[in-house]
């Protein structure tokens, strides 16, 4: 008996430097990160990047694969039943961890109790754009809007989209304007008739915009974030606008499946901050005009997504968005 125990303890004792070991190998073979969408869109070109640096950093391949449809949900339940053991990645936009949670009747997965939050990498503000001849600030544009009912439209990327939603809070926030919702398919049809002056206003994507502002083909009334740009830095925030507390963004994390072992996730944590601490990452978001993460940890990044799933989940049942 006492031969038993003393091999079951000398046992144990082996067993635990093996568990590290093992753990100390992570990452062994590449990973695979997920993006929720087509090619060349920003959520694309920004975990593409992450990947990149990532790569280098963890001294393990990371393979992108675009995994589109379902506003996202496509790519976000492919991670979901992945096997927890830090292999395959999401890079989570806002759709997936903000909208679809409430938007969708019967959500494919829980946005929080699905996924292990290991790292947030930036926000991407949105812009209010206008037709050139529309008032040129933001006040001035409801004010219109309010004299003249049901006479003007604004138009988004799609119902449920964060364009439709921005507007909807928009209007929320300045007491209410009966104006038409155009839905598009894209965002990029939806400026193509703001310039053509088929709708008058819309919210859009701060990069897609910029230049087209520029070029005095459109307006950009008010940058929706609660610093100005460094790119832009003439142009307003909403607040300073006078939408008092108004910031409208989309935004990329990195998830794993549930389950995640905690060994990894500090591993994955640890190469992030380095990541994010890189001068050529932070260059490389802020000239697409991206804003990002000062506080990558698993923590805010768990808290970042159940505040932006608070803050819209009134705003998508007020705007009666309902995806089957």
């Amino acid at each position: 008996m006492k031969r038993r125990h003393l091999l079951a303890a000398g046992l144990g004792s082996l067993a635990a430097p093996g568990l590290a070991r093992a753990q100390a190998k992570y990452p062994d073979h590449p990973i695979r990160l997920v993006i929720p969408f087509a090619p060349a869109g920003p959520t694309d070109i920004i975990g593409r990047k992450a990947a990149e640096k990532m790569t280098a950093l963890l001294g393990q391949t990371w393979v992108v694969e675009n995994k589109a449809g379902a506003a996202g949900s496509i790519g976000a339940v492919e991670v979901k039943n992945a096997k927890p053991d830090g292999y395959t990645l999401l890079c989570a936009p806002s759709s997936t961890h903000a909208i679809n949670p409430t938007a969708y009747v019967k959500p494919l997965y829980d946005a929080v109790k699905d996924f292990t939050p290991i790292s947030s990498i930036c926000v991407n503000p949105l812009v209010l754009v206008a037709r050139p001849e529309m008032p040129d600030t933001v006040m001035g544009l409801v004010e219109l809007m309010k004299k003249n009912p049901g006479k003007y439209s604004y138009g988004s990327s799609g119902a449920g989209s964060i364009l439709h939603l921005a507007a909807e809070y928009f209007k929320r926030e300045v007491g209410g304007m009966d104006v038409e919702h155009v839905p598009y398919k894209g965002s990029m049809p939806a400026l193509q008739d703001l310039m053509s002056g088929q709708i008058v206003w819309m919210f859009e994507t701060f990069s897609t915009t910029l230049q087209l502002h520029k070029a005095g083909k459109v307006r950009i009334l008010a940058y929706a974030y609660s610093k100005r740009a460094a790119i832009a830095p003439e142009i307003p925030t909403m607040i300073e606008a006078g939408v008092k507390g108004y910031e409208a963004y989309t935004f990329n994390l990195i998830l794993g499946p549930a389950g995640v072992p905690q060994p990894v996730v500090d591993t994955l944590d640890q190469a992030s901050r380095k990541m994010m601490a890189d001068p050529e990452m932070v260059k490389f978001l802020e000239d697409i005009a991206a804003v990002p993460a000062t506080d990558t940890s698993p923590e805010r990044t768990a808290k970042f997504i159940r505040d932006e799933i608070a803050k819209w989940a009134p705003v998508i049942r007020s705007a009666g968005v309902k995806i089957e």
